[in-house]
Parts: structure tokens; C-alpha cells; sequence
């Protein structure tokens, strides 16, 4: 048996209660409080606030997705944030397929950048946008897509470690070029934008807005126990061995690119979803989105939060967004320094992250356990040990 805490702490479904309570009970409280409260009550949370707390969840969706590949697989992608981009790309082209006649042009078919740029007729990819179904099929489809061929040249030619960390930054530089292209159909530099509304809902009515975030809170709750579920699964044995040791895996039969092929296509995935529901609440999308730069940040939020921990990414990705929101509105120019410091800091004197060293200390800490916990530990020491060492 390789050496492997995860298990234990995920089959140990206390972390798993707390976190989808507080996604839960934040889908309730946060549109509640935003609709049914008067401005003026101390408990009021404006629409603005909505909004900025659903990217907030956006994010953390996106930290989750690179956790589940990076924490229990050992794939550090640099390149994730080309998947969010492509989901949001995808939900960005159904929304401007839905402003119809309504735009500074007038055109029923073609969106106002197509009509500036004097196309005659719709590209082709564009067909089918203007469904609902079809755009949340193309949410998921087109990046898992593209991760499944990515993955499929990369993995079973056995790249692994810094060279596939820089050949997935290589990726997403490559599509940013491609975005930034007004020949490319989808808005050159602008990207997509002045979208109106979204299922026949107006966009800045308080209400979409607050839907938005509720359906927001329950995709990351949804995401959590489909990440959580494939941990705890044999797969998810097999992935965290493939961490830990690859060669010793293959060795014992198993086909590695596979697996790590199956789980970096579901972790793009999740990406895209993310992708998609944070365009309707920022309201734009466009190539900077690609920018490699972006998910070098998505690591970071990862690492501060705790890797390994699928709540310690949770964690990280909203509270790094909330230092950058105050930051660059009351410091901009020292932003950038405090994120290179935190992740300098974390990496010294929390390695394994928040969560990680707040559960490294409980660990030390003479807590009451029931029952449960006594019959499990024994079998929990056995198996960390490792044959041979």
C-alpha cells in the first residue's frame, strides 16, 4: 500500500458537512438577504455584493477543478485558465446570440462586432448558439475536448513534472494569440460583451443577479461531491498512488495515462462550468482570459488554500480574491508584490497551506475522538506504512 493521508481525511465526511452547510446556506441567506431585506437593513447585502461574491465562487470552482488534479494526481497545469476561458467563450456566444435586433446595429443575426468588421454571414461554429442546451453542451464539451487530445499526446508520451507545466502555459499562450485575431469571429481584442439577458431574464434585474448566485453556490456544492466522490472511489486510490509514486504504478500494472487522462479531462470539465457562470455576472469576456499569467494565479490560490484539501482550495480562492479586490482599490501598486510574497510566505512557513497546517496542528492537539475514530486508527497507521522502508 503507497503511503497516502487523503483517504483518511476525506472518508472522515466532517470537513465534507461543513463546507457544502456554508455553500448551502449562503445559496439561501446571500439572495435572501439581498432581495427580501430593505437597503437599509444592517443585514442588506447589495446587488453589487451578489455579484462580486458569485466571481468570488466562480474562482473558487476553478481552484477546485486545478486541486483535483494537482492535490490527489500530482499535474501541476498552468494552463487551466485556457479551459475557464473557453467555457466562458461558449456561454458568451449564446448570450450575444440572444441580443438579436437589440444591438447598436440592428442586425438580427450577426452581433455588432461582426457587422463593424463587415461579415456577410454567421461562421459556421457559431450555429446552434442560440440554444440554451446546446451552449451548456459547449460549455463542457469544448474544453474537455480539447484536454482529452491535449492530455492524450501529453500523457502517453509521458510528459510529466516542470515540462508539461510549461507546455500547458505554452497552450493557453498559443489561444490568447488566437483570441486577440478579429478574423477569429469572436470579438478580437473586446471579446464579447453588452450582453442583455439570459433565459428571457434580464441581466441587471436584482433577481437574475441573485439566481446567478444561487446557481453559482449549488454548481460548487455539485462539483465538491463530484470531486469528493471520485477521491474516495478506487480511482481516486489510484491517482493519489500515481502521485506519489508513478513509476512504482505503472510497474504494478496499471495504465497510468489513463487515469491521469481521465481526470485532467474532468477537471477541464469543471473549469469550463466555472467559465461559463462567471461571464453572465462579470458581463464580458475577452482574450486576456487566456492569459497565462491568470492561471499561474489559480495555483497560487490553490497552494494558500492547501493542496490536497478540496475545501483548503475553496478557501484559497476566495479569500486571495477578496485581498485583490480591497488591494486594487486601496493600494494598487503594491498588489502584484503581495501576491508574489504570499505565495513566498505560504510556500516557507505554511507549505501545506492553510487548511493543511491548521490540520497538521489538530493533528498534534490531544482532541476527543468517538468510537469511530478509535477503530479507525490502527487500520489508518497501517496504511501509511510502506513496505520497505
Amino acid at each position: 500500500m503507497l503511503a497516502s493521508d487523503d483517504h483518511n481525511r476525506l472518508l472522515s465526511p466532517l470537513g465534507a458537512k461543513i463546507t457544502l452547510a456554508v455553500l448551502l446556506a449562503i445559496a439561501v441567506l446571500v439572495p435572501l438577504s439581498n432581495l427580501a431585506l430593505p437597503p437599509g437593513s444592517a443585514f442588506h447585502i447589495p446587488t453589487y455584493l451578489v455579484s462580486l461574491l458569485g466571481k468570488y465562487l466562480c474562482f473558487a470552482l476553478l481552484a477546485l477543478s486545478v486541486d483535483l488534479i494537482w492535490g490527489f494526481c500530482g499535474i501541476l497545469s498552468l494552463g487551466h485558465g485556457a479551459f475557464f476561458a473557453l467555457g466562458g467563450y461558449a456561454m458568451g456566444m449564446y448570450l450575444m446570440r440572444q441580443i438579436g435586433d437589440r444591438g447598436v446595429y440592428g442586425n438580427p443575426d450577426l452581433p455588432d462586432f461582426m457587422v463593424f468588421l463587415n461579415w456577410k454571414e454567421l461562421p459556421w461554429y457559431w450555429y446552434g448558439f442560440d440554444s440554451f442546451p446546446f451552449a451548456m453542451l459547449m460549455v463542457v464539451l469544448v474544453p474537455g475536448a480539447l484536454a482529452l487530445v491535449f492530455g492524450w499526446f501529453a500523457f502517453r508520451s509521458r510528459v510529466t513534472g516542470v515540462y508539461l507545466s510549461i507546455i500547458t502555459q505554452a497552450m493557453t499562450f498559443a489561444l490568447l494569440l488566437a483570441f486577440f485575431r478579429n478574423d477569429m469571429g469572436f470579438g478580437g481584442n473586446n471579446g464579447l460583451t453588452d450582453f442583455k439577458d439570459l433565459l428571457g431574464f434580464d441581466l441587471q434585474n436584482d433577481r437574475t443577479r441573485a439566481s446567478l448566485f444561487a446557481a453559482t453556490a449549488l454548481s460548487v456544492a455539485g462539483a465538491y461531491l463530484l470531486c469528493r466522490w471520485i477521491i474516495c472511489s478506487k480511482v481516486g486510490r489510484v491517482l493519489t498512488a500515481i502521485r506519489d509514486a508513478e513509476s512504482r504504478t505503472r510497474f504494478l500494472g496499471y495504465r497510468v495515462e489513463y487515469y491521469k487522462l481521465f481526470v485532467f479531462t474532468v477537471s477541464a470539465m469543471l473549469a469550463g462550468l466555472a467559465g461559463a457562470l462567471y461571464v453572465p455576472q462579470v458581463g464580458i469576456i475577452n482574450p486576456g482570459e487566456f492569459s497565462p499569467a491568470n492561471s499561474i494565479e489559480i495555483v497560487i490560490w490553490v497552494a494558500v488554500g492547501g493542496r490536497g484539501y478540496l475545501h483548503g482550495a475553496l478557501l484559497g480562492a476566495v479569500l486571495v480574491n477578496y485581498a485583490k479586490t480591497y488591494l486594487t482599490g486601496a493600494a494598487p501598486d503594491i498588489w502584484l508584490f503581495f501576491l508574489g510574497g504570499l505565495f513566498i510566505a505560504v510556500t516557507v512557513f505554511l507549505p501545506k497551506g492553510i487548511v493543511g497546517s491548521l490540520d497538521q496542528i489538530r493533528g498534534r492537539l490531544p482532541w476527543p475522538v468517538g468510537p469511530r475514530q478509535r477503530a479507525a486508527a490502527p487500520a489508518a497507521a497501517r496504511a501509511r506504512e510502506v513496505p520497505g522502508e
